[in-house]
Parts: structure tokens; C-alpha cells; sequence
């Protein structure tokens, strides 16, 4: 794939893609939106280096993908809803994504991406991995497509945020979705189960869904899937949150790791 505003270097053979040449500080033009965009189909996951975005710049990227999504589990900044806040010091008991997932798999419209940036990090670690759910499914067998191709499963967000907030009355998303689902745009078919979210297959029974999600949970966490991304001071990554798990190590405690991310909103899927 050619371009002409932007310079793609991709970082393994499935997934992954540094991007070099843009200001993303300032409104894209139409044709730097194209060419990011059709960067992001193919690689499902882009990075970008030094963008020192404020709110609203953060705010007018997502936009110009879509509209933005209000998180279904945590508060936004107070003048700034559509941005939540991705922070771990010392006092932390946990952190945002340390485990494989795709970020609000339990909403009735899953987000289309997330754009993560990151102004304070630890002097080492605090890395992100991204795995691609084109290439988990890739790798099933024939039959092992068949038989999940007309399955669905359920996506319940209420036993992650009724752990983080064991005093809140909230009841937050739980919704079913197919567990093979197709890309909207790529029509490429995919994985699209998650350990943090996905709690049952609906058309078994317990011990086989059970027996099931252990097999694709512990399946998605091939290295051959994955790339490994190293931030630096206002990094910027940039996922297909439909085609995409990911997970953030937390080997940098008690130093803080600190920055923003939008939201995407998507589309229900299929």
C-alpha cells in the first residue's frame, strides 16, 4: 500500500505499525485521515511518536474516526467526559488492563478504537502487548472454525467493575455477541472472546463453555499474535479495538505511568 502524507513502518508480520510524518497536535487533513485510517485496517494496531496533545486535539483525532463513546465502567474528567484517565503510582491496587482483553466487549456496541497517550512513564517497563484476533482465528483449525462460527457468548462487565467498586449499586453492560465475529470494513473474520469479559457461551453447556473459553482464552496469548510496544514521554497508540486484544504490564510499581485515552464509538457486532 502506497503513501504520500505518511511514512508506515510496520513491526512484525501480523500487526503493528509506527507511524512517522504526521502532526496529530493539528486537525488531519483528508488525506492524512485516509492514509492513517487505511494504516490502522491493515496493521489493526499504529504508534505514534513526540505528540504532545492537549484535551482537545485528543479529543478532534478520535473525532475525526467517529464519534466518541462515554466509558460504561469509569468517570471521565469532570470537564472533559469523553476522556478517562489511565494512571498507577505507588497507592495503586491495580491497573487499568493487566489482563488480555478488548475494551468494553460487554457494551451493546463494542467501541471501534481506543487512542491512548501517555505524558509520565516509569524509567523502565510499563510496556503495552496487542494481539491480533485475525490471526487467532487464522490459526484454528478447519473444524475448530466450524464449530465456533454459530456460537455466541455472553460479555458481562458487572464481576470487573463490582470488584473495583465493591460499594457501588451500578449495574453496568452485559450483552451476548457472536463469538466469531466479521470485521466491518476488512470483512475479515476474527476471534471475539476476552478472559476479562467473557463468561459463558450461550448454545453449551457450563463445563463445555467452560472447557471452551479456557482453550481460546489461553490461545489468544501466542507470541505469534503479538507485538510489544515500548511508550515513550507523549506516545500515542492508536487500536482497532474490534480485531484487537491487548494488556498492560504492570512491572513498574511503585513508579507512576500516567496519561489519557479516548474512546471510539462502534458498532454492534456480527
Amino acid at each position: 500500500m502506497a503513501y504520500e502524507l505518511i511514512d508506515v513502518r510496520p513491526m512484525t508480520k501480523r500487526i503493528g505499525a509506527e507511524i512517522f510524518g504526521v502532526d496529530l497536535t493539528r486537525p488531519l487533513g483528508n488525506q492524512a485521515f485516509a492514509e492513517i485510517h487505511d494504516a490502522l485496517m491493515k496493521h489493526q494496531v499504529v504508534f505514534f511518536r513526540d505528540q504532545p496533545m492537549d484535551h482537545d486535539a485528543h479529543k478532534a483525532l478520535g473525532r475525526a474516526f467517529g464519534q466518541l463513546a462515554i466509558h460504561s465502567g469509569v468517570a471521565g474528567l469532570p470537564d472533559h467526559p469523553e476522556i478517562v484517565a489511565i494512571h498507577a503510582d505507588e497507592n495503586s491496587k491495580f491497573v487499568a488492563g493487566e489482563n488480555w482483553h478488548s475494551d468494553l466487549s460487554a457494551d451493546a456496541e463494542p467501541p471501534m478504537g481506543s487512542i491512548l497517550t501517555l505524558h509520565t512513564l516509569p524509567e523502565d517497563g510499563g510496556d503495552t502487548l496487542f494481539a491480533s484476533m485475525y490471526a487467532a482465528y487464522d490459526a484454528l483449525s478447519p473444524a475448530m472454525k466450524a464449530f465456533l462460527d454459530p456460537l455466541t457468548a455472553v460479555h458481562d462487565a458487572n464481576p470487573v467493575y463490582k470488584a473495583i467498586f465493591p460499594d457501588s449499586t451500578k449495574t453496568y453492560p452485559c450483552n451476548s455477541h457472536p463469538v466469531i465475529r466479521t470485521h466491518p470494513v476488512t470483512g475479515r473474520k476474527l476471534l471475539f472472546v476476552n478472559s476479562s469479559y467473557t463468561t459463558k457461551i450461550n448454545e453449551l453447556s457450563g463445563p463445555e463453555s467452560k472447557a471452551v473459553l479456557d482453550f481460546l482464552f489461553e490461545h489468544v496469548k501466542d507470541a505469534n499474535f503479538q507485538v510489544r510496544f515500548r511508550w515513550e514521554k507523549h506516545s500515542v497508540a492508536f487500536w482497532d479495538n474490534r480485531c484487537t486484544q491487548h494488556f498492560a504490564v504492570w512491572d513498574y510499581f511503585p513508579e507512576v505511568r500516567s496519561g489519557f485515552r479516548v474512546t471510539v464509538a462502534g458498532d454492534k457486532p456480527f
